[in-house]
C-alpha cells in the first residue's frame, strides 16, 4: 500500500490542497468575476434585461448541469485511475465523456433556440423581459457543446491536478468576455449598441476561444495525459457501462437540482409583476458565487485528495483527509460570511437602483450570507466527498430529494400562500440545505460512502 498523505504530516496535506485547490478556486473566482461582471453591465441597462438575461442563463444551467453531473461520475473514476498513473484508461475516460457532451449538445442546442420565448416565459410574463431573453438565448444556445467540451477538458485538469494553463487561459477568455460586453453591450469603437444580444455575442466569443487555447496547449504538449489520439479515446462496453452505473445518478441528481433550482427561481419571478425580484435574485446569487470560489476550491482538493487515497485503498487516510477538509470549510464559512456581510452596501452602490430596490439587494445578500454555512457544507460533503467514493444514489436522493420535496414547497407556500417578499422566501428555502448537511453528517460518520473501483 502506497504512503498516505495524511501519513506525511498536517503541513504536507495542508500543501497538497493548496496545490489542488488554489487554482481551482482561482479559475472559479475568474468565471464567477465576468458573471458579476455581466449582471453589472447588463443591469445598467434596465432590472428587465437584468431579468431577461438571468433566466436565459437558467436554461442554459440546465445543459451544463448536466453535463457537470455526468462529469463528476466520470471524475470518480478518473481520480482513482490517476492515483494509480492508469493514463490508457484515464483517456479512455475522456472518451466516454467527449461522446456524451456531443451526444446531450446537440438536441439541447435545437430545442433551446425553437423554444426560447416559451422557455422564458417559465420565468416571467413581462413582454419585455420574454423578448429580451429570447434575444440573449438565441445566440447564447451556441455556447451548449463549446462549453461542455471545455468543462470536460477542465474537469479532467482538475481531477489529475494540472491546472496551471487552463486556468491562465480562463483568465484570459474572461478578460475577452468582459471587454466584449463592454464593446458589444453599449456599442463602443464604432460598433452599434447590441444590449442583451451583444452580451450573448460576447459570451459566445469567448467560448470559442477558450476551447481553442485548450486543444492547442494539450495537443502542442508532449506527454499530456489528455493528449489522446482518436484510437486511444476509443473505450469498451464493459467500461461505458461501469461508468454509466456510477455517473446515471449523478446526472439525474444534478439534472433535478437544477430543474428545482430553476423552479425555485421560476417561483421568485412571481413575488411581482415587473422582474424585480428576478433581477434581485440574479444579483443575490452572481454575489453568492463570488465567495463560493473559496468551497470550490476545497471541494475539489477534497475530491483528488479522498479519490487518490480511495484508489490506492488507503481507507483510514482518505477518511481523515476529508475531516480536515470540513475543518477548513468551516473556517472558510465564518471568514466568507462576515465579507459579504460587510460588502453588502458596497455591492448595492454599485448597481444604484432606486431605495426599495436597493433595500431588497441588502436583505437578499444578508440571507445569502446567514445562510451560507449549510449551502457550502452540503455541497462539500454531496460533490467533494461522497462522489470521489462512489456514493452516488445516496447522494442523488438527499440532494435531488429534498430539493424537490421540500426546497421547491417551501418556495411555493412563500410565495403564493404566505406572499412574503424574496429574502424571507430565500431564507425559507434555505431550510432544505440544512437538512441535508445534517443527514450527510451522519453518512459521512457511517463511512458506508467509501468505495474503491481500481481493484487495490
Amino acid at each position: 500500500m502506497e504512503e498516505s498523505i495524511i501519513s506525511k504530516g498536517n503541513k504536507a496535506f495542508y500543501t497538497e490542497a493548496l496545490r489542488i485547490g488554489f487554482p481551482i478556486m482561482i479559475q472559479q473566482l475568474i468565471i464567477f468575476a465576468v458573471g458579476l461582471c455581466d449582471t453589472i453591465m447588463v443591469g445598467k441597462l434596465s432590472t428587465q434585461a437584468l431579468a431577461a438575461v438571468g433566466s436565459a442563463n437558467q436554461v442554459t444551467m440546465v445543459y451544463l448541469n448536466t453535463v457537470f453531473g455526468f462529469l463528476s461520475g466520470v471524475g470518480v473514476f478518473t481520480v482513482q485511475y490517476w492515483g494509480i498513473r492508469d493514463i490508457k484508461t484515464l483517456r479512455k475516460l475522456l472518451g466516454v465523456a467527449y461522446s456524451v457532451v456531443l451526444a446531450a449538445g446537440i438536441p439541447m442546442t435545437a430545442l433551446a433556440f425553437a423554444f426560447s420565448p416559451q422557455l422564458i416565459s417559465v420565468f416571467s410574463k413581462d413582454p419585455e423581459v420574454v423578448a429580451l431573453g429570447t434575444q440573449y438565448l438565441r445566440i447564447a444556445v451556441f455556447t451548449f457543446i463549446l462549453t461542455g467540451l471545455t468543462f470536460t477538458i477542465s474537469y479532467n485538469s482538475r481531477a489529475i491536478a494540472m491546472l496551471k494553463w487552463p486556468t491562465v487561459f480562463n483568465a484570459v477568455t474572461v478578460a475577452l468576455n468582459i471587454i466584449l460586453n463592454w464593446v458589444l453591450i453599449f456599442g463602443k469603437f464604432g460598433m452599434p449598441a447590441m444590449g442583451v444580444r451583444g452580451a450573448a455575442l460576447a459570451t459566445l466569443i469567448s467560448r470559442v476561444a477558450e476551447l481553442l487555447l485548450l486543444l492547442i496547449y494539450i495537443y502542442m504538449s508532449k506527454d499530456h495525459p489528455l493528449k489522446a489520439g482518436l484510437n486511444e479515446l476509443r473505450y469498451e462496453k464493459e467500461l461505458l457501462t461501469r461508468v454509466v452505473k456510477t455517473a446515471y445518478p449523478v446526472v439525474l441528481n444534478e439534472f433535478l437540482w437544477i430543474l428545482s433550482f430553476t423552479a425555485v427561481y421560476a417561483i421568485y419571478g412571481h413575488i411581482d409583476t415587473d422582474g424585480t425580484a428576478l433581477a434581485v435574485s440574479q444579483i443575490s446569487m452572481t454575489v453568492s458565487d463570488i465567495f463560493m470560489a473559496i468551497f470550490c476550491g476545497i471541494a475539489n482538493a477534497c475530491m483528488v485528495i479522498v479519490g487518490q487515497e480511495l484508489g490506492r485503498g488507503n481507507m483510514e487516510a482518505a477518511f481523515l483527509s476529508a475531516k480536515k477538509c470540513l475543518t477548513l470549510v468551516w473556517i472558510a464559512n465564518i471568514i466568507c460570511t462576515a465579507g459579504l456581510i460587510m460588502a453588502r452596501g458596497f455591492i448595492v452602490g454599485i448597481y444604484d437602483y432606486d431605495p426599495a430596490v436597493n433595500k431588497m439587494i441588502m436583505d437578499t445578500l444578508l440571507v445569502s450570507a446567514l445562510t451560507m454555512s449549510p449551502k457550502m457544507l452540503s455541497y462539500t460533503f454531496i460533490c467533494g466527498i461522497l462522489r470521489p467514493g462512489g456514493d452516488t444514489i445516496w447522494g442523488f436522493f438527499v440532494d435531488a430529494g429534498l430539493n424537490w420535496f421540500l426546497n421547491v414547497p417551501l418556495a411555493f407556500v412563500s410565495v403564493y400562500i404566505l406572499k412574503w417578499q424574496l429574502a424571507p422566501c430565500m431564507a425559507m428555502v434555505a431550510i432544505g440545505e440544512l437538512v441535508k448537511t445534517i443527514l450527510s453528517y451522519r453518512r459521512f460518520y457511517s463511512k458506508k460512502w467509501m468505495n474503491i473501483f481500481t481493484g487495490r
